[in-house]
């Protein structure tokens, strides 16, 4: 009799991005001897909720029968009393899956953002830092396909571009690696994650962020989502998921059009023309000018739609009007049928 179907199900999930991992470094994907020297090594980031523990304990399963090295990483965000105490837990249960390495990392929670984005900045730097520690091929995500749908719907109360509202990547990049963080689950729901943890007996953690009031997600996912499937039916996390997917589809195309047409709008000199620029589409012309506002040193994060909303006027709306200072002491001016992106 084969396992339990959620088992099964996150099972799959995990073994199909392993061999993903084995066959982008050039390495087999037959079973082969444990520990190798050459194996790849992926770590599974854990809080000790469902989600992320049903992860680890797939990747202690699928992992030596393909000889990759599997460890895992919790973050101690310390923000609740005896997180410390949670973080070692963590770690225990991970060693007792069989992983290895396994660490527990404490991290100093900023204010930038708010809480939830600078708890996430200070979780992804420190996974950063693990990895380039350990030299991991990969770094493993319990984002569920209940995530991806908060996160599409949080984009667009932000009034967000396509970029936003398609939501989490199944592969994505940290420094210095593109394709550093894997989500294996995106096509999976949360109850399958909970219910893989259950049928195995492996304890689980409830973050009580997650139904703390004060939180945005939080009021999303335990009054938006379900006022929303009162009002549309079901399926609507579903549909969500699939919005992510066609907008990143789109967001991708667009971004190569941007790369390719960026190339043709500027002179010799290397400065972007404006009568070019404004026979792009809006789309391709806000990419262009992103990326050249980043280039000059814009920090990404707090570059906005409203940001080149207002450089895209010195293009399409030009009245005369002055310089547009931009974040990172970037001003953006029109100069003679030049748009000129610096720092000031």
């Amino acid at each position: 009799m084969g396992p339990h179907p959620a088992v099964a199900a996150i099972r799959l999930a995990v073994r199909r991005v392993l061999h993903d991992i084995l066959n982008e470094h050039g390495h087999p994907t037959t079973e082969t001897a444990y520990e190798r020297p050459s194996s790849p090594l992926v770590l599974v980031a854990c809080s000790g909720g469902a989600d992320s523990v049903a992860l680890a304990s797939a990747l202690a399963f699928e992992a030596p029968k393909l000889g990759i090295r599997a460890g895992g990483v919790t973050i101690d965000h310390g923000l609740q009393p005896g997180s410390e105490v949670r973080a070692a837990e963590v770690v225990l249960r991970l060693t007792e899956l069989g992983l290895d390495p396994v660490e527990s990392v404490a991290v100093r929670v900023g204010r930038e953002g708010g809480p939830e984005a600078a708890a996430r900045d200070a979780r992804y730097a420190a996974l950063d830092a693990v990895a380039v520690r350990h030299g991991v091929d990969a770094v493993l995500l319990g984002h569920t396909r209940d995530d991806q749908a908060e996160t599409v719907l949080l984009g667009l109360a932000r009034g967000s571009g396509i970029r936003s509202l398609s939501g989490m990547a199944a592969v994505s990049g940290g420094p210095g690696a593109t394709r550093r963080y894997r989500r294996p689950f995106l096509h999976l729901d949360r109850q399958t994650a909970r219910k893989a943890c259950m049928v195995q007996s492996l304890p689980v953690w409830d973050d009580p962020h997650n139904a703390d009031p004060a939180y945005t997600r939080s009021r999303l996912r335990h009054e938006g989502l379900p006022a929303l499937e009162k009002a549309l039916g079901k399926g609507v996390v579903e549909a969500l998921a699939r919005t992510a997917q066609l907008s990143r589809d789109d967001a991708d195309a667009l971004d190569a059009w941007a790369s390719q047409a960026e190339a043709t709008v500027r002179d010799t000199a290397g400065r972007l023309e404006c009568a070019k620029l404004y026979a792009l589409p809006p789309a391709v012309r806000r990419r262009i000018l992103r990326r050249a506002a980043i280039e000059a040193g814009a920090p990404a994060g707090s570059l906005f739609a409203r940001h080149i909303e207002e450089v895209d006027r010195l293009i399409t709306g030009w009245r005369g009007q002055g310089a547009i200072n931009l974040p990172g002491k970037v001003v953006a001016q029109r100069q003679g049928g030049r748009l000129v992106i610096r720092q000031g």
